[in-house]
């Protein structure tokens, strides 16, 4: 599952395809060398995708004009069936004035919405395929399009020099736990936020923050119900109840963009 979702994921990152809603044109991914150590492919762009086993993939995008390369690496490391450990490197222009004001778990949060995008489909196609056999993976995976050429170049991998299988040390193969409710399988807390150092420090400030609202809301309003008539202004009345309404709307807003961020966010294919 690990390989087949980065490489899913690769045509996200690299694509500028937009089917059916916003138009777009086919990627015509070609096949340059397939070998024992992996394999490479390249775009017409100039983009050069390259699989070495067991689990790393790079991309590398010439630029003609400055002479300069841009490199994008993922390992996706098998643990066990239907468990992988994914790591990440993309491009990150430090000389932009902003980028001292964008901190790590920014970058991951959209990281995440790629990852999540294919995880739950890939999830369900990995089961399926456990129950067809290796061997059949064309009969209950279907890659049409050119854009999907890495993917069929990794199953063409896998037969040729792994017998179709990562080799788990034990005779567990066809074995793969239920799966999960999709909130479970997308939690990204326990995937992500806790492993993550810069994740789990914005995690709690953000809670504090939350807190800090809601704390707020209610000493606004008990101090107008505790004041009594004619002890403050109108204005000033004014003012606490716009104070107290606007920490009470931030307090929920906040709450929500804490869950979509740090815990599930669904993602429906139908309307992406």
């Amino acid at each position: 599952m690990g390989i087949t979702l980065i490489i899913s994921c690769l045509t996200q990152f690299s694509c500028t395809v937009k089917l059916d809603r916003e138009g777009g044109e086919p990627i015509d991914i070609k096949i340059q060398k397939i070998e024992k150590n992996g394999f490479t492919a390249i775009e017409p762009q100039g983009r050069i995708w390259t699989f070495v086993s067991p689990c790393l993939v790079q991309g590398t995008v010439s630029t003609k004009a400055t002479s300069k390369a841009t490199f994008y690496l993922f390992f996706c490391i098998p643990v066990n069936p239907g468990h992988s450990r994914f790591i990440g490197v993309g491009p990150r222009n430090f000389n932009l004035w902003i980028d001292p004001f964008v901190s790590r778990w920014m970058h991951h949060i959209l990281t995440n919405l790629v990852l999540d995008s294919d995880l739950y489909l890939l999830r369900v196609q990995e089961e399926k395929l456990m129950k067809a056999g290796p061997s059949n993976w064309q009969k209950v995976c279907f890659v049409p399009t050119k854009a999907d050429t890495m993917v069929s170049l990794f199953r063409r991998w896998l037969k040729k020099y792994a017998d179709d299988k990562v080799d788990w040390g034990t005779n567990i193969y066809g074995t793969i736990t239920p799966i999960h409710p999709r909130e479970q399988l997308m939690d990204r807390y326990w995937t992500h936020v806790v492993n993550c150092s810069s994740c789990t420090e914005a995690y709690k400030r953000l809670n504090a923050l939350q807190l800090f609202l809601q704390v707020m809301s209610i000493a606004l309003v008990a101090i107008m119900a505790a004041a009594k008539h004619g002890a403050i202004s109108s204005a000033a009345r004014y003012t606490l109840a716009v104070a107290a309404i606007l920490c009470f709307v931030g307090s929920k807003w906040l709450s929500h963009f804490i869950y979509k961020n740090f815990h599930f966010q669904d993602y429906n294919h139908s309307f992406k």
